[in-house]
């Protein structure tokens, strides 16, 4: 796979952080290491797609789900999906929270259901501006961007976040590496 023009790539965002124990994170929507299909991608709709988890640490409080581009023009990379306090019970979401969706229920509630559909869990803004899930949406001619689907095991029930829900993604992902304890990742690629 060719490197996005002009820019150090990075094997694998995780690696930079301090090591923990993965698990397994599979989809019925992506297959590691191969191209994603169009509906995960911004042309196709940014329909989220559908993951599943098991085998995380016995001492897992909570999950945090995301969505990087390490390949990203943004320096550090883009994330495009920052979902936080996923309760311990959740163990799977299925696919089809699209963004548009998601701003719909915005502006209906105070706080509107998570693009995961699970009430007790909370979506933060991703580097696009917008709640939920955005879709991958590379630079034409860019070169291959590849797109890392994590949940992470955090031990803790919510993260005490600084500026609560207008929490920046990097500010968020920071506050959460000390209390990440395990992590499973599946990754799929995209260019135009």
């Amino acid at each position: 796979m060719a490197k996005p023009k002009n820019r150090p790539s990075v094997d694998d965002p995780y690696s930079l952080l301090p090591p923990v124990p993965s698990f397994t994170l599979v989809s019925d929507d992506i297959t590691d290491g191969q191209p994603l299909g169009p509906a995960q991608c911004a042309e196709g709709g940014s329909i989220s797609p559908q993951l599943s988890w098991s085998g995380f640490p016995s001492d897992t409080h909570s999950f945090m789900l995301t969505c990087l581009d390490p390949d990203s023009p943004k320096e550090g990379g883009m994330c495009l999906w920052l979902v936080v306090d996923i309760p311990l019970t959740v163990r799977s979401v299925v696919s089809g929270m699209s963004t548009t969706m998601v701003k719909a229920l915005a502006s209906r509630f105070f706080r509107p259901a998570s693009s995961i559909g699970v009430d007790e869990a909370l979506d933060l803004r991703n580097d696009r501006g917008t709640l939920g899930f955005a879709g991958a949406n590379p630079p034409k001619s860019d070169g291959a961007h590849r797109y890392y689907f994590a949940v992470h095991s955090l031990d803790v029930e919510q993260l005490d976040l600084p500026h609560g829900r207008r929490t920046a993604p990097d500010l968020a992902l920071a506050t959460a590496i000390p209390h990440t304890i395990g992590r499973g990742v599946i990754m799929g690629t995209s260019q135009r």
